[in-house]
């Protein structure tokens, strides 16, 4: 098989290259005097098993578009099979109509990488999981738990002192799913919010008893932070000893990462699905954990034929 990597995440694509023991596929993408996208396979890929791997993160569109350029030399280089790897969905969470005249940008964008020529999509954590259904090829949703679990249960030996918080209503099933990976102690709760407009919210109130205990929040995407600082701040005021987060993917925009580091918030853990800056590199409350291995392990699994749903059994 070939490996070929955009320029969203070039670190992630690298260390998934090593985990896989396979160099990356040369190519060359570049941008024209006025900003188009160029992009040459310098490898021969004819009859080969192809996996494009490019988070559609910030710059989004230009991500995004290196990666439907990208399949489209691909499948005119005569490519056996094609795989976008999308660690970070971008558009996700625009998945259904808020309101009148307003599009469903994630279909969209599903649309336009199979009418580009992929074969099949490998993502994680999507914003939400019918997302895999605007998809009219076959499309694996890899769930970024087995790389957050291990983490928490490091640094928390006590799990009877530990409550997994879904920020919202909409994020239950992933809190509990973690919850129940880390053991029967583990309680849940559940912030009640108010989102008056996109990017802003006000946390109303908390579900759940928290007094006492450690709180971890878990959600799949931090992108202004306001949800998470808003919440761990009602925790604390709730009796909390701690409250921890773990998201899965970092977008961490405008003053995202100042925000957190003035919070209530002692820890941010978050994953390599988006390429990090320089903010969050030297951030002392925000650390970041590979998921280059799981994602290696499900394009190997994917060559050979075999089971991606096994991994998370």
């Amino acid at each position: 098989m070939k490996i070929i990597a955009g320029n969203s995440n070039r670190p992630l694509a690298e260390a998934i290259s090593a985990y896989l023991d396979i160099p990356l596929t040369k190519a060359s993408m570049r941008r024209f005097s006025d900003m188009e996208v160029f992009v040459e396979i310098q490898e021969n890929v004819r009859g080969e098993d192809v996996f494009v791997i490019q988070s559609t993160s910030s710059p989004t569109n230009d991500n995004l578009m290196e990666l439907l350029i990208s399949i489209d030399a691909l499948r005119r280089g005569s490519a056996r099979r094609i795989t976008a790897v999308i660690p970070y969905f971008g558009y996700a969470r625009q998945d259904r109509k808020t309101g009148s005249r307003t599009p469903i940008t994630a279909k969209l964008v599903a649309n336009l990488v199979t009418s580009a020529g992929a074969d099949r999509v490998l993502t994680m954590d999507l914003h939400a999981g019918q997302i895999q259904g605007f998809f009219d090829i076959p499309t694996d949703n890899l769930i970024a738990s087995p790389v957050l679990t291990p983490d928490i249960e490091e640094k928390f030996d006590d799990v009877n002192s530990l409550v997994m918080v879904s920020p919202d209503v909409g994020g239950v099933v992933r809190a509990r799913a973690i919850a129940k990976r880390i053991g029967d102690g583990v309680d849940l709760a559940i912030i009640d919010k108010r989102r008056e407009k996109a990017g802003v919210s006000e946390v109303m109130n908390v579900i759940g008893d928290v007094k006492g205990k450690h709180c971890i929040m878990v959600d799949d995407i931090v992108d202004s932070a306001g949800t998470l600082c808003n919440a761990a701040g009602a925790l604390k005021e709730m009796g909390a000893l701690s409250v921890h987060a773990y998201v899965v993917h970092g977008v961490l925009s405008g003053g995202a990462v100042a925000r957190v580091a003035d919070s209530a918030l002692e820890s941010l853990v978050i994953t390599d699905s988006i390429c990090t800056t320089e903010a969050v590199k030297k951030s002392k409350n925000i650390r970041q954990l590979s998921v280059a291995p799981l994602i290696g392990e499900a394009i190997k699994r994917i060559a050979e034929e075999r089971s991606v749903s096994a991994l998370f059994k």
